[in-house]
């Protein structure tokens, strides 16, 4: 078993050293690898220390063109987008998000909120942790969800805790990949058992911040055969994912 394609990787545009590699550099890694296709994922506008200047976003475009013609392997570019409000807001605008093949998204901690209210939310998933936020938490991923175009959401659980089932029912309806991060995954038994009654569609991912961690998926492999996850139910596992428009 191999994945065809990994569509969470990083580069030197995620700002202040956060990764590693070039955009170029990351197409190589995926090429010697025998990979038909890289996504460049760097962190979204309002990640306070890591995000994207907006300013690179043209230019980053027209390197994963050039790219994808000098190594023959299909370039995409996205962006890890951040979940910045109850509401289900995301910082890409549609102006932004014209300059994309796909959108990731996940909650990261050090990221600009809407307003104070988000804000305080935030705060709770660090200090009053109970279900009645958790069911905040996922009210808040549903109508992300319902509101705007994602292709792949990251890291579930991680930092803010939601009731599984009920995003990645919703995630499944929108024809949304619930990721297998190569670097964390936080799914209980019971969240394995009700994806996998669900059919849940999953995409195995990198999450690499240096080239040389491009296609490097054991991590979620092991968790792919530690479960008796059906190949078919994972999108790039030897085949590409059908990315919706």
């Amino acid at each position: 078993m191999k994945i065809l394609g990994d569509y969470h990787t990083h580069t030197i545009f995620s700002r202040n050293n956060h990764a590693k590699g070039t955009i170029e550099q990351n197409v190589a890694a995926a090429k010697q690898k025998g990979l038909s296709e890289i996504a460049i994922s760097d962190h979204g506008l309002n990640h306070l220390f890591y995000g994207v200047k907006q300013k690179n976003l043209p230019f980053m475009r027209a390197e994963c063109d050039r790219l994808c013609q000098e190594y023959g392997i299909k370039v995409l570019l996205s962006l890890e987008t951040n979940l910045i409000s109850t509401s289900g807001d995301i910082d890409l605008t549609p102006e932004d998000r014209k300059f994309l093949d796909i959108v990731l998204m996940g909650y990261h901690k050090a990221v600009k909120p809407k307003n104070i209210n988000t804000f305080n939310f935030f705060l709770a998933n660090k200090m009053f942790l109970t279900q009645k936020q958790i069911q905040k938490n996922t009210d808040a991923y549903l109508r992300c969800i319902d509101k705007n175009n994602i292709t792949v959401i990251t890291h579930l659980n991680y930092g803010m805790p939601v009731f599984t089932k009920q995003v990645v029912s919703l995630a499944n309806q929108k024809n949304i990949f619930i990721e297998l991060n190569g670097k964390r995954i936080d799914f209980s038994e019971d969240d394995v058992l009700d994806m996998l009654n669900l059919k849940t569609k999953f995409i195995l991912d990198s999450d690499a911040h240096r080239p040389e961690d491009v296609g490097e998926v054991n991590r979620g492999m092991n968790f792919v055969v530690k479960h008796n996850i059906p190949e078919e139910f994972v999108v790039n596992l030897n085949k590409l994912p059908n990315f919706k428009v």
